[in-house]
């Protein structure tokens, strides 16, 4: 008989033990972190910029920037004021707990009050392994269309909070917002929505002061 190993799931069983470690590095510090996911050009660079600049006066940030190559974004957040470390995948379509926890220990000694993580662009691989993260945001753009979660179930079942964003491309989109939200309610998430555009401002005010209050 030929031995079949499950690979996979000696890799989740590490990652649960490194999560529990980020998890240990947060908490003794009095750090709150955050892991952004989505797609690739979903907005999540933007958003980012968004909460720097709403909520940098009040809070020290850092950004954990992960990329499968070069440091476009990274440049960009810095621009606005974090503390940035770039973390180059080379090719691995996620961030897990270990690599995490190796970016927060290079943004010491003079770490920040809350560490944003903008994960690997997909709705997949990072949906699948906990990085330790206090909160599971994700964004979903309206030309994506409003029926990913019916397609990627795994990441809207996981996530803490929806923004969609691009509100303001939505007359030219086919995208109905309590269309998607019914998805999301089929897998049993809760979790709160915000609709909003980086672009025109609608619906950010609302979006900034509710994670405000989450992290205080």
């Amino acid at each position: 008989m030929i031995p079949v190993l499950d690979v996979k799931a000696g890799l989740e069983a590490e990652n649960e033990i490194y999560a529990e470690e980020v998890h240990r590095f947060c908490k003794d510090r009095g750090l709150f972190l955050i892991n952004l996911m989505g797609s690739p050009g979903a907005g999540k660079t933007s958003l980012l910029t968004e909460i720097l600049d709403h909520l940098g006066a009040d809070h020290s940030f850092g950004v954990l920037e992960a990329d499968v190559d070069s440091d476009v974004d990274a440049r960009t957040v810095a621009a606005h004021g974090a503390k940035v470390v770039q973390l180059h995948t080379n090719g691995s379509c996620h961030m897990d707990a270990r690599m995490t926890l190796e970016g927060l220990k290079a943004l010491e000694p003079d770490l920040p009050q809350i560490v944003i993580l903008e994960n690997v662009g997909n709705l997949v691989c990072p949906a699948e392994f906990d990085v330790g993260a206090n909160l599971k945001l994700m964004i979903l753009s309206v030309p994506e269309g409003d029926d990913k979660p019916l397609k990627y179930p795994l990441m809207f079942t996981v996530s803490e909070c929806l923004v969609i964003s691009k509100m303001d491309t939505a007359p030219i989109f086919d995208f109905d917002v309590d269309r998607c939200l019914s998805h999301v309610r089929a897998l049993g998430n809760q979790m709160p929505c915000f609709p909003l555009s980086v672009k025109t401002g609608e619906g950010s005010d609302e979006f900034l002061a509710w994670l405000k209050e989450v992290v205080a």
